[in-house]
C-alpha cells in the first residue's frame, strides 16, 4: 500500500480537481446538468481511482486503478476541449 499524501501524481490530481471546480463556476448556469456536471465527475474520478489503486494490496492493482485514472484524464480533456472550443 502507498501513503497517498506522498504520492505527486495525486497531489497533482487533486489540484487539477480544484483548478477544474474553479474553472465550471464560470460556465453557463443551462449546462449545470450537462457538461459542467460531466466535467466534475470525470475531475474527481482521477484522484479517487489514484486513491482507489494505492489502497490495493498490489502493485499489479496499483498500475490497473492508475490506468483508470489515466483514461479519466482522456475523458477530461476531451470535454474541456468541448467547453472551450
Amino acid at each position: 500500500m502507498h501513503k497517498i499524501e506522498d504520492l505527486k501524481i495525486w497531489q497533482k490530481s487533486m489540484k487539477l480537481t480544484k483548478l477544474v471546480y474553479n474553472a465550471v463556476a464560470n460556465l453557463p448556469s443551462n449546462e449545470k446538468y450537462g457538461l459542467i456536471s460531466q466535467i466534475k465527475r470525470s475531475s474527481i474520478s482521477i484522484p479517487s481511482n489514484i486513491t482507489e489503486g494505492a489502497g490495493r494490496n498490489s502493485n499489479k492493482e496499483f498500475k490497473y486503478f492508475l490506468g483508470v485514472a489515466n483514461g479519466s484524464s482522456y475523458k477530461l480533456q476531451t470535454q474541456l476541449t468541448l467547453t472551450i472550443g
